[in-house]
């Protein structure tokens, strides 16, 4: 690989493991309501992607799934999760996106995995579970951190899915994804949450940052980088890199806001990341596609 594309992985990498921390601060820090805020970054994403929107994919209900549960979905139950998780915890149960994906691949399209690669699920599932599980909470595992798993769900159905899909482009892609989840986060908001405009008033121009950061910087300008690397480069090259991602979260949640990180995340952390490194580097019986959009759309 070019310095060049490296150091742009590098970026990437940093760009989502911030859009992590970030998200922290604004539903947690500002308090803004995490469907609401939702429903605004697709919003963003959807107006500035709009002229990439057309010809629609086929199938078109197919396409109108995948965003939604790749998009509002996806994203909803992870701003709901990480008003109480860590960016830290969070970074490592996302990591369950590939082996889920993998899994989901068997069941939904009949793909084959080896032992190498069931090994490599197992690491990163007791990897997660480790990092999952909370010994001082009167509940055993952290409830915001299941709705991160949900989250991480979500998006691995829609990879899957999105397998049948065939030419979509990446900017096309985000401007489908922002169409398909603007109206029913909307919706969403309106129903269940209360006070939002309040709350984004007192946060100010830092949560306009925020949503600006998260809908152009890491929705547009991060992941067409990404994808341009995917097509430059084998998946089983890009994947591995993506790494550095919880890595920088991690470091970031100790510093900017103050992550505990204790032997048991750390155990759980190296696990799981050993195993998803098994599994991006063991060659394909699964679909590169599965490996290409465990990036995720963070």
């Amino acid at each position: 690989m070019a310095l060049r594309d490296f150091l742009l992985m590098v970026f990437v990498c940093f760009v989502w493991a911030g859009h992590t921390v970030v998200s922290k601060l604004v539903v947690s820090g500002m308090e803004i309501p995490p469907l609401f805020y939702a429903a605004i970054r697709f919003g963003i994403v959807g107006l500035v992607a709009l002229p990439w929107l057309l010809p629609a994919p086929r199938p078109t209900w197919r396409m109108v799934v995948v965003g939604f549960l790749m998009g509002g979905g996806g994203f909803a139950l992870f701003f709901l999760g990480i008003r109480t998780a860590s960016p830290s915890s969070a970074a490592v149960v996302s990591q369950l996106g590939l082996p889920i994906t993998t899994l989901l691949s068997v069941v939904m399209l009949g793909e084959r995995i080896h032992w190498p690669r069931g090994l490599g699920i197992a690491l990163t599932f007791i990897g997660g579970v480790l990092v999952m599980w909370d010994p001082s909470g009167g509940f055993p595992v952290s409830g915001g951190l299941l709705l991160i798993l949900a989250s991480t769900f979500t998006g691995s159905l829609a990879a899957v899915m999105m397998k049948q899909i065939k030419g979509v482009r990446p900017l096309q892609f985000q401007a489908w994804i922002g169409l398909t989840s603007v109206l029913p986060m909307v919706l969403l908001t309106s129903g269940f949450e209360t006070g939002q405009l309040t709350q984004a008033t007192q946060a100010g121009w830092a949560f306009v940052a925020a949503l600006l950061f998260s809908a152009l910087i890491v929705s547009l300008i991060a992941h067409t980088i990404y994808y341009g690397l995917i097509g430059k480069y084998p998946a089983n090259l890009i994947a591995p890199l993506t790494i550095m991602n919880p890595l920088f979260t991690v470091a970031m949640g100790i510093v900017i806001t103050g992550d505990h990180f204790d032997m048991r995340m750390a155990l759980g952390t190296g696990l799981a990341l050993c195993g998803v490194l098994i599994i991006a580097l063991r060659r394909n019986h699964v679909m590169p596609l599965a490996t290409v959009l465990w990036g995720r759309f963070r």
